[in-house]
């Protein structure tokens, strides 16, 4: 396959990274000081925070870092190979402890949420969630079926 026919989704993944690093550098702070602000003596809150918002940063990073590997074994000709299945595999967990870390942060939205009055936050975190398990079952049918497409072509090789 060409080189140049992945290039769009290579360039994609790219720019899902930068506004998330652009989040992660300017709003992240600014949603702990939030937070520190609404609770004055609980503040810790301000590190939960952090370590919410930054812990999930990695899965996401990771499993962009695989969608970057799988791409670049289609362009390589290995799109059918167990390094594809691992790939999807890791995006797949990615995603799961992606949404995992989220339901682990709820408690602290809430608070943020009932402080200020704002249940929007809770149905965003709801739907980062839930975006999460949507691509972590899309990793797994994907993984199924490249699995299933693997095992016929070696059939078909011992056949002929």
């Amino acid at each position: 396959m060409k080189r140049g026919s992945t290039l769009f989704l290579k360039i994609a993944l790219i720019l899902i990274g930068l506004p998330v690093l652009a989040l992660c550098i300017f709003l992240v702070p600014e949603i702990a000081n939030f937070a520190v602000d609404l609770y004055p003596d609980h503040a810790y809150l301000k590190y939960l925070v952090f370590l919410d918002l930054y812990a999930t940063a990695i899965p996401f990073y990771f499993a962009l870092y695989q969608a970057f590997n799988l791409l670049h074994y289609i362009d390589k000709t290995k799109a059918f190979s167990e390094l594809s299945i691992k790939a999807l595999k890791k995006i797949k967990f990615c995603a799961i402890t992606f949404s995992g870390i989220y339901v682990v942060g709820m408690p602290i939205f809430y608070l943020i949420a009932e402080a200020d009055d704002a249940p929007g936050i809770i149905l965003i975190g709801m739907a980062i969630i839930l975006a999460g398990l949507v691509v972590a079952v899309f990793a797994a049918v994907l993984q199924k079926l490249l699995q299933e497409a693997i095992d016929i072509k070696s059939e078909n090789d011992l056949t002929v």
